[in-house]
């Protein structure tokens, strides 16, 4: 969100829907392991979303890897300090699996006290604060390259990292900071890194402490991202045999399929139930369909347009379980797109764009009855007390007539069904700053490829725009590709895109507390169009520093008004067609699996 959240560092989770369309497996994932789950079986499959591939390892994410495959695969072989997931029905901290066992806040809340467990890398060696400091090191060094990074937040809100011994260190903040915040959306980004191993230059050099200078952990970390570029290299190559998690890498495939294979020397409390964990990858979700049915699939997924189908997957031994998430929906723009920039930046021509969306239909047509509509930036699929009335009212309700009203309002006319711009300049009914005279009313996306349901929503998104006078055209890749060609850019930059789409299943998963710091404040890691708004930044700043939940309504009410963003219907993550005698887990609403949990029960 992921995509993408980072997906190694944060609750990142920019993800790919399960797709349906016509295609085949991937090579080599026609089986993928056991030919169906059973009592005796120690191997089980895991249908990973279609047309979505794992491409990272490293546990520090990068803004083109952000898809919480990638974390949920990291976090089994390196397990986090503080793992904040929803694992067990309820989101909170896992101690099971996690390296930490406490955090104490100083009583002014202006630092934290982290005990580390007795635990032990699988070389043998001792898990200790200088593996966490080495991270802090990484981090604090390459923060820019970091895609959970935001200005002003971790790690430059951290002011130093205090080693008190082996197992204990203490963090200092520049403020105090809301509590829960901080556990749940700061210190659970800290990965725990074998320092002993990865602090290096090259694959010959010595292990040093280069980390502890500025220059000597930048070229660690160009280090360590060059290696993590190197996929066909993960299950070989000594650097990443070293690992604290319950599962280590068995073998990583350029196409997607991934096995992991139980750590023996794991000494934490989550231990893996399973020995084998098969990943696969799919071209189409109908490709995965098959699989289901063939019996070689032991937890997937079907479409939302499937649900009909429910009974004869039911006869073949599956149950069929919705995957809801802590989540929201949306296509960001690129305001420094040069082209359609001047006119994203015209809130009234947002208003236009966002009451041309019809969410309720969407989420009952093109989703089944399996999303929800969303109009703000907190999760609006779970009752929480995050969401102000503003939001849940729906600041603007979908209504085409109204949406054309408003653009001829601000100096557009409608030539051969598309807007244009005739009365440029800064007055209240013309088109805005920027804005040039004929300016044509027409933007693209570029859409995540092989889903049905993405798709059709794109096509009811280009008829309903269409009713307004807005052209909308549609491009489309794989979700990877779409994540890397919609990055941040600036005005001087090459800034192609215009619109982007990552997110039949939810764009974003948050943490625990669904703060908007990487998505929407100034700079934020994943502000991926640039969007900047200093009362909003002051929003945000203020649901990090304050303990009452009116903060986060503050900032729900402005971003529902201001349409930082398209909001879309916020579907289910999946729903999951999970094989009789699998369990020993919850569906994690912050979209991570969690393999070490699963079991045969029968």
């Amino acid at each position: 969100m992921f995509l993408a959240h980072t997906a190694a560092g944060r609750r990142w989770a920019l993800v790919a829907g399960a797709a349906v369309t016509t295609g085949a497996l991937l090579t080599g994932c026609s089986g993928g392991g056991t030919s169906s789950g059973s009592a005796s079986s120690d191997t089980i499959n895991y249908a990973l979303p279609a047309n979505f591939t794992p491409n990272w390892i490293l546990p520090v994410g990068t803004a083109s890897h952000l898809n919480t495959n990638n974390s949920s695969i990291s976090q089994a072989v390196w397990e986090p300090l503080i793992a904040y997931d929803g694992s067990t029905g309820k989101v909170g901290w896992n101690k099971n699996n996690s390296l930490a066992t406490d955090a104490k806040f100083a009583a002014d809340s202006k630092s934290v006290t982290i005990t580390l467990g007795d635990r032990h890398w699988s070389d043998g060696k001792q898990i200790t604060s200088r593996d966490v400091e080495f991270w802090f090191n990484l981090v604090k060094a390459n923060k820019a390259d970091w895609a959970s990074y935001s200005p002003g937040k971790a790690p430059d809100n951290w002011t130093s990292f205090k080693t008190t011994d082996a197992t204990h260190f203490t963090i200092t903040f520049d403020k105090a900071y809301n509590q829960e915040w901080m556990l749940a959306n700061e210190l659970s980004m800290i990965r725990t890194m074998p320092q002993h191993v990865w602090d290096k230059t090259s694959d010959s050099g010595a292990v040093s402490d280069l980390d502890r200078t500025a220059a000597g952990a930048k070229k660690v970390w160009t280090y360590l991202n060059n290696a993590a570029k190197k996929i066909s290299g993960y299950a070989t190559d000594p650097l990443w045999k070293t690992v604290s998690g319950p599962y280590t890498i068995k073998s990583f495939s350029t196409a997607g399929k991934v096995e992991l294979t139980a750590n023996a020397k794991y000494d934490g409390g989550g231990k893996a139930n399973i020995k084998n964990v098969n990943l696969l990858p799919f071209t189409t979700a109908d490709a995965e369909k098959n699989a289901l049915r063939a019996g070689t699939v032991d937890y997937g997924y079907i479409n939302a347009t499937d649900l009909s189908q429910e009974s004869s997957f039911k006869a073949k031994g599956y149950s069929v379980k919705p995957w809801t998430g802590w989540a929201i929906t949306y296509m960001p723009y690129n305001f420094n797109n040069p082209a359609m920039g001047p006119v994203f930046k015209q809130l009234y021509a947002r208003q236009a764009i966002q009451m041309s969306v019809d969410q309720t239909t969407l989420s009952k047509v093109v989703f089944n009855g399996t999303a929800i509509p969303t109009y703000g930036p907190v999760p609006q699929g779970q009752e929480s007390s995050f969401v102000s009335p503003e939001q849940k009212n729906n600041p603007y309700p979908f209504d085409t007539a109204k949406a054309k009203k408003l653009l001829t309002d601000h100096g557009w006319t409608e030539q051969g069904g598309t807007m244009v711009c005739a009365d440029p300049g800064t007055g209240d009914n013309q088109c805005g700053a920027g804005v040039d005279k004929g300016t044509k009313f027409e933007m693209q996306v570029l859409s995540q490829s092989g889903s049905t349901v993405t798709d059709n929503m794109m096509s009811a998104l280009q008829s309903s725009f269409a009713k307004t006078g807005i052209k909308f055209g549609i491009k489309t890749a794989p979700v990877n590709s779409v994540l890397s060609q919609s990055g941040q850019c600036t005005p001087d930059e090459s800034c192609k895109w215009q619109l982007s789409f990552f997110g039949t299943a939810g764009s974003w998963y948050f943490p625990a507390y669904p703060s908007g710091d990487s998505l929407f404040a100034t700079g934020g890691g994943s502000n991926f169009g640039n969007y900047s708004n200093a009362e909003v930044d002051k929003l945000i700043t203020e649901t990090t520093t304050s303990s009452s939940n009116e903060a986060v309504q503050k900032y729900s009410a402005a971003l529902a008004k201001d349409l930082p963003v398209i909001w879309l219907p916020e579907p289910d993550y999946q729903i999951s067609v999970v094989k009789d005698g699998l369990g020993g887990f919850a569906q994690d609403s912050l979209a991570n699996f969690h393999p070490a949990m699963w079991k045969w029960t029968k």
